[in-house]
């Protein structure tokens, strides 16, 4: 009979930074700026977070975890800069992105602007940790206990704050997606 750590695969050897940089840039990004409102603060806080990961790529160990690791350093960036400017509004109004087939109406463009507006100020309305886990979540995709590790926190803990989260939500989007308030 084999021992069972002859059975065990071998562990994957750690991603290289450069090839972290090209997966997880635009999520990272993308959080961030869900996070601040504000594409210049994100892409620099985005910066920091490469910046850090590069001084910690040593601690990383498990490489099946690298999105839960960069989210937790974002995250970590994106707190210190809420601590360092904490009055100062971050946000940028963008455009729109407008879909290039099929055209849109003008009624069908203000309808996407209003629904756009209302879930923008429905999101600025959760605060900000349960926002981060409910991102993590819906918009990138990862699991409970990658959010758990994220956040520090424990999974039933995740949980919660991820369903209030969508509570929240769902109130007050409730008269644009046709329910009642």
């Amino acid at each position: 009979m084999r021992p069972l750590r002859a059975l065990q695969a071998p562990p994957e050897p750690l991603p290289q930074l450069g090839d972290i940089f090209q997966r997880y840039r635009p999520a990272v990004q993308r959080f961030l700026g869900d996070l601040f409102r504000s594409s210049a603060a994100a892409e620099e806080a985005t910066q920091e977070t490469f910046a850090r990961a590069h001084q910690a790529i040593g601690r990383l160990r498990d490489g099946e975890k690298v999105a839960g690791w960069l989210f937790g350093i974002a995250r970590h960036v994106y707190l210190e800069a809420r601590r360092e400017k904490p009055t100062e509004e971050l946000r940028e109004d963008e455009p729109a992105l407008e879909a290039v087939l099929p055209t849109p109406t003008p009624e069908r463009l203000l309808l996407d602007r209003e629904l756009e507006d209302a879930l923008e100020r429905a999101l600025s309305g959760i605060a900000p940790e349960r926002r981060s886990a409910l991102l993590l979540r819906i918009d990138h995709g990862l699991g409970y206990e990658e959010i758990a590790e994220v956040m520090g926190w424990n999974l039933a803990k995740v949980k919660n704050e991820i369903h209030r989260a969508r509570l929240q939500l769902r109130v007050e989007l409730a008269q644009h997606v046709g329910g009642h308030r």
